[in-house]
């Protein structure tokens, strides 16, 4: 959160606002939950029988990055897209990407309370640290980004074309991840290794993607203030 505030000092978003799309972030887990009942509900019996790779792609699409992307757009949409505040390029992942670190610390305690021994709560706070909380923000910061593009500019593939960039990025990630047990199962312990390569490499496109994503809507929203002082 800092680190995107310090992109956007020069002309900063409201405190209270960035704390209040931050809780909500959290709190979008709850939905995500439900939509996941909803879902083990109406699937029933014809979903993917568990271990099988078949039902490491459906949990990771269909599962997690399907509705949490969603979810986490979603507060950024409902709390301040119609907001005066939300007037420049930037404030699109100063805001998304708030959402996102909300909703990661809250999934993260989730993980952690799952964990029966100390040397998996270790490991898994510090992958999840490295990996998947970055994560959770550089995927909703790019809709941020792109939504308001779309808004601002008129270019770009906008809300919806953000939305399924940051599912594709999302799902990649996790499929990598789930996939290990079925193929370690069935004896392609080189593949399920190899595999374990692709959410670091996600995590690295994700972040040049933002990171460019950022200087642009910088250097855009830089040209309108100073016409507006001129």
């Amino acid at each position: 959160m800092w680190y995107f505030d310090r992109l956007d000092r020069a002309r900063p978003e409201p405190a209270g606002l960035r704390r209040k799309v931050a809780i909500f972030g959290g709190l979008s887990v709850i939905p995500v939950l439900l939509i996941g009942w909803m879902m083990s509900e109406l699937v029933g019996s014809s979903a993917p029988a568990e271990g099988t790779q078949a039902a490491a792609w459906y949990t990771a699409f269909v599962g997690a990055a399907i509705p949490e992307e969603l979810c986490k757009i979603g507060v950024v949409y409902w709390l301040v897209w119609r907001r005066p505040e939300f007037d420049e390029r930037m404030d699109g992942i100063v805001y998304a990407t708030r959402a996102g670190l909300g909703f990661a610390l809250v999934e993260n305690i989730l993980y952690l309370l799952g964990q029966v021994d100390m040397t998996g709560f270790i490991v898994t706070w510090i992958l999840r640290a490295l990996l998947a909380v970055p994560g959770h923000a550089l995927w909703t910061g790019l809709m941020g980004y792109m939504a308001a593009r779309r808004r601002f500019d008129g270019k770009g593939l906008g809300l919806l074309g953000g939305y399924l960039l940051a599912v594709f990025l999302h799902g990649m990630y996790d499929v990598a991840l789930f996939l290990n047990g079925p193929l370690e199962a069935s004896g392609q312990e080189s593949v399920a290794r190899a595999l374990l390569a692709v959410p670091l490499v996600v995590i690295i496109m994700s972040w040049i993607i933002i990171k460019r994503m950022a200087r642009t809507a910088l250097a855009l929203d830089d040209a309108d203030a100073a016409r507006t002082r001129t």
